[in-house]
């Protein structure tokens, strides 16, 4: 009895301690599969976005991060430089960083850059925000979001949208609500110290290697990051992106509006030019897609489209520059309104804005006025350039029978009701195919219309 509670005893234990000793080669095989994925390649994608936060920013933002995500990366940094931009866009990005689980960094940099207006937005959006030394952040007031002018009820209401909305991405990301709501309330801006004392950002980089190691070892989302080797690569904008920034600046806008009108008008008035007319429809459409994509004031358009017919009148009444000159100050205000609605940043330079007006004075006081009045002069080629004046009649022409006569160093076939003899000067009426109708015509109006003729 003694004997089989020994022997099973010592199996127990034998048993117990090849378990353990399974139990242990598992746990270290899984630790060091979980030191080989750490400390395993890793990567980040950087992207930067400069200045006026726009539509095109939306896109390349969302673009950059779904190309990140696909790459497996650690984070998605955006290096940011902005002095703020239009509010539906900038609404869209933090949108999009908010409603994302994959690491998202944004990182205010060089020295000198700026997070201002909807770079505070979209800074604190972000999940990691980061400044580089000597950068601001702050001054979020709608007035410099929104553009334009707003009257008191309209601009509380923005103003505390814009409070409510700034406070719900501080609290979301677990930032200062309160200067938060002061940089929309009172436009305040402070540095890239002060924002890290008062927890606005996490943390200060120089560069962007120091912020990769700053970065190393934080949890985002539940996942630890390992970025202090990691290997980065930017996401550059694509040519869409780029041609469509670009276009979208104001003062493009401006010379789109301008050739739309000289293409236009000048096809216009002289019929089967073509590259006008293709230029200034292609320039209309570009028009359009900014137009669809920007805040245009609607009242611009419609004192540009005053100043048009105004500049078209002068050339059928004799009011000796006064409608030019009231279509060139209608143009002004039209294309300065035209772009009221943007952010202070993003509105057209006079120094655009003045030679534009008065390039298009010009144009229409010198040129259309002239190519409109030549609509209603007389026919100078073809067979109605003809009509009403003389020729020679060299072979007799009798009713109902034909002849010939001699005009402009040719021959032709004409007709009568009136007989004409040989060497009579007669007046063409009208040409039936290859035909010329003709009628007697005096001495007196042969010489007038051959005075007419040799001027």
């Amino acid at each position: 009895m003694n004997k089989n509670l020994l022997i099973s005893v010592i199996l127990f234990i034998t048993g117990a301690a090849f378990v353990m000793q399974d139990s242990d080669t598992t746990a270290v095989q899984d630790t060091a599969a979980v030191q080989e994925r750490s400390e395993g390649p890793t990567s980040v994608s950087v992207i930067r976005v400069d200045g006026a936060i726009g539509p095109t920013s939306t896109q390349y933002i969302e673009r950059s991060l779904r190309k990140s995500i696909e790459n497996g990366d650690e984070a998605l940094i955006i290096e940011l430089d902005t002095p703020g931009g239009l509010l539906d866009s900038t609404q869209d990005i933090v949108q999009i960083l908010l409603g994302t689980e994959h690491p998202t960094v944004v990182y205010v940099s060089p020295r000198g850059a700026n997070a201002g207006s909807a770079g505070t937005f979209i800074t604190l959006a972000a999940h990691i925000a980061a400044m580089a030394p000597a950068t601001n952040i702050g001054a979020a007031s709608p007035v410099t979001m929104g553009g334009g002018e707003m009257d008191t009820v309209a601009q509380q209401k923005i103003f505390n949208y814009s409070e409510s909305f700034i406070e719900s991405i501080a609290e979301q990301r677990d930032r200062n609500a309160e200067w938060a709501k002061s940089a929309v309330r009172d436009g305040a801006s402070i540095t890239s110290r002060e924002a890290l004392e008062i927890n606005v950002i996490d943390l200060i980089a120089d560069n962007l290697q120091d912020l990769l190691e700053q970065m190393d070892g934080m949890e985002v989302e539940g996942k630890i990051l390992n970025t202090r080797d990691a290997s980065t690569e930017r996401i550059p904008q694509t040519l869409a992106e780029i041609f469509f920034s670009f276009l979208l600046r104001p003062e493009v806008m401006l010379i789109l509006t301008l050739v739309a009108i000289y293409g236009i008008i000048g096809e216009v008035t002289n019929p089967g030019g073509i590259i006008p007319g293709v230029a200034g429809v292609i320039a209309l459409i570009l028009l359009l897609y900014g137009v669809a994509a920007m805040p245009i004031n609607l009242a611009g358009f419609i004192l540009i489209g005053l100043a048009i017919i105004l500049f078209v009148a002068e050339a059928f009444t004799p009011t000796f520059g006064l409608l030019i000159a009231s279509g060139t100050v209608a143009f002004f205000l039209g294309a300065l309104m035209l772009f009221q609605d943007l952010p202070d940043e993003m509105q057209i330079s006079m120094y655009w804005l003045i030679p534009a007006t008065l390039l298009t004075a010009a144009f229409f006081a010198w040129i259309v006025t002239y190519g409109v009045k030549s609509l209603f002069n007389p026919v100078r080629t073809g067979l109605e350039s003809t009509l009403g004046k003389t020729a020679e009649v060299t072979d007799t022409i009798l009713p109902n029978q034909y002849g010939r006569v001699f005009f402009d160093g040719e021959y032709w076939t004409a007709e009568s009701e009136s007989v004409l003899n040989e060497g009579e000067i007669c007046q063409i009426v009208e040409f039936k195919g290859l035909r010329a109708i003709v009628r007697p015509q005096n001495k007196e109006e042969a010489a007038a219309s051959e005075e007419k003729t040799a001027s």
